[in-house]
């Protein structure tokens, strides 16, 4: 193993989804996860409102990816959600960080996620750019476990 100096790099990830394999991914927006503050005072405090907690919001997690002609399994995911069936589609997933020698160091993973958004690629023929398909996952909680 290296010897470790300064932060790990952004450009080397897995991603795991339960139930589904997938290819690599270009980009993952790993989400925000806030507290928000209720203030609350009563008639005889000091004329000073009181913070105090109350719903955890968690945004949502983005992935992208380059369009491969036989990879369909995240458009057929986001097809289970447009029927209906969300119950069914709920997975766990992780993102993994890797380390220059391609050892898994932070983790983060998400629960009971879903696609909410599927966005297809760009198309324009006058270009040169690889066409990107993205998707946006809502879930109901995160956490860093390594």
């Amino acid at each position: 193993m290296p010897d470790r100096h300064g932060p790990y790099r952004n450009t080397r990830f897995l991603l795991e989804i339960e139930g589904i394999g997938v290819a690599g991914f270009s980009q993952a927006t790993i989400p925000e996860s806030s507290t928000e503050a209720t203030e609350y005072r009563e008639g005889n405090d000091p004329p000073t409102v009181r913070k105090l907690w109350s719903l955890n919001t968690y945004g949502e997690l983005t992935l992208q990816r380059g369009t491969a002609e036989d990879s369909t399994e995240l458009f057929e995911w986001r097809r289970m959600v447009e029927q209906g069936d969300v119950d069914s589609a709920r997975r766990s997933i992780a993102v993994i960080l890797l380390d220059e020698e391609g050892e898994p160091g932070a983790r983060w993973e998400f629960r009971n996620a879903w696609p909410r958004q599927y966005d297809a690629p760009e198309l324009d023929a006058t270009g040169n750019e690889v066409a990107i398909e993205s998707l946006e996952i809502a879930h109901e909680g995160m956490e860093r476990t390594e």
